[in-house]
């Protein structure tokens, strides 16, 4: 046999391999939660299959160095695990590489932890980069490399750092997602299947709950519970949007409570007709999207849909580059002192960035929850908006240089599109004072 027909024959078994231990590896995560006697099996096995791998990376590693002076190959590890990161930060990569911020000369090799949590989103990935099939062997090629001198050239740098768009790419750079005709007919197959007609507005919501954590980390969440939210207090608000003749679809891969509404134009997508087409196709279809913080709403954002963000948390993280946002967030209650913290005091103190529900509990800070009525009306604000019949006033437009002026620059804010909620700002301009 001749070495190229030993090629072809080796790396689809290699592929073939890489998946089973993917399978295997999945399986053990779940198997030991409940039995403990598999850990040093499954430990030994792991580290065994990983050796094995760094071995096959060796040759890998010298062909790289090799080939340097004439194209220079990099590497980048995304999360698979968690829509939001395999989302956005796909996206800016691709957006940095057509502003020119990428040196030319490269081939850049990404590949993701596992599992994917969506296969669709992974399928379309695959058609605009450079995808490892192979993510164990490309992770050992990359830590291989890190051994020797120059090994930072052999990665992709971080120019969009944390998930952030900070250099305003999204407003200036088109999506690079599409739909084949295909998957257009097949998506509105689906929606039909919904009760939803043909070209009828709709918009989708997200609520955050600890059930996604539950259901894929094996973690009850609660260190992210501060991003947590109440689906009772958006129903109002959602049967406002029905009355503007929208329909509603309540999105999610594993949700803790059933919608509380019998309105058929509220529909509970997440319960009855959830797959991970229709996950990215309604993101990527719907007239805007209602967001509380949660990785989902990145996918709207890659194909440029309007955002609102309501419960947003921590403070400082709002995404203020995202095209079109409006946002409210959760107000920060000292139990202490019985009183609101004000913008500013957040801002001037290390209390701005807390991210874990812990760190507000040390500081017996409690996060109250956007009321209905709030929601309702930045709902009702955004549909204004984006049909052209929102007005602002000249109070509107102070309370909102008032808020912004807050802030200071750093690592966390780039260019600033986004807009407060102009009735949640009316309602509460003590927490603007300084």
């Amino acid at each position: 046999m001749t070495i190229k027909s030993d090629l072809t024959a080796f790396i689809p078994r290699l592929i073939k391999i890489e998946k089973k231990q993917q399978d295997f590896f999945q399986w053990r995560l779940n198997y030991l939660t409940s039995n403990r006697s598999l850990r040093i099996f499954s430990f030994i096995y792991l580290e065994i299959y990983m050796l094995l791998l760094l071995l096959l990376a060796v040759p890998g590693v010298i062909i790289i160095r090799l080939l340097r002076p004439i194209i220079l190959v990099r590497f980048m590890l995304g999360s698979g695990k968690r829509i939001g990161h395999l989302a956005i930060d796909t996206e800016l990569y691709l957006c940095e590489r057509d502003a020119g911020m990428h040196k030319p000369r490269t081939y850049d090799i990404l590949y993701f932890s596992l599992p994917f949590c969506n296969q669709q989103l992974k399928k379309m990935w695959k058609k605009k980069i450079h995808m490892s099939m192979l993510p164990r062997l490309t992770h050992q090629l990359f830590r291989l490399n890190q051994l020797l001198p120059g090994y930072e050239k052999h990665t992709v740098p971080e120019f969009s750092k944390d998930s952030r768009d900070l250099y305003g790419l999204l407003e200036r750079i088109p999506p690079h997602l599409s739909f084949s005709a295909a998957e257009e007919k097949r998506g509105l197959e689906g929606m039909r299947k919904m009760g939803i007609p043909d070209n009828s507005p709709f918009i989708c919501f997200h609520v955050r709950d600890s059930a996604y954590l539950k259901a894929t980390m094996h973690s009850e969440g609660y260190s992210y519970a501060f991003r947590d939210s109440t689906i009772s207090n958006y129903i109002p608000a959602l049967e406002g949007l029905t009355r503007r003749n929208y329909f509603v679809i309540r999105m999610g891969a594993a949700v803790k409570d059933k919608l509380g509404t019998t309105n058929p134009k509220i529909i509970d997508y997440a319960y009855e007709y959830r797959t991970d087409f229709l996950d990215i196709y309604l993101c990527a279809k719907c007239n805007f999207f209602l967001a509380s913080n949660s990785g989902l709403e990145c996918v709207p954002v890659i194909f440029r849909r309007p955002i609102v963000c309501v419960n947003f948390a921590p403070f400082e993280n709002i995404p203020t580059s995202w095209p079109v946002e409006l946002f409210i967030f959760k107000k920060y209650w000292l139990r202490k002192e019985k009183r609101f913290m004000a913008s500013r005091e957040i801002l001037d103190s290390g209390v701005r960035r807390f991210d874990r529900t812990e760190q507000f509990d040390n500081c017996d800070i409690e996060l109250i929850e956007n009321t209905p009525e709030e929601i309702e009306s930045v709902l009702s604000e955004m549909d204004d908006r984006l049909k052209g019949m929102w007005q602002e006033g000249d109070e509107d437009k102070e309370l909102q240089r008032r808020f912004w002026s807050l802030f200071r620059h750093s690592e966390q804010q780039g260019t600033n599109n986004a807009k407060v909620g102009a009735d949640f700002l009316r309602q509460n301009k003590d927490l603007l004072r300084v």
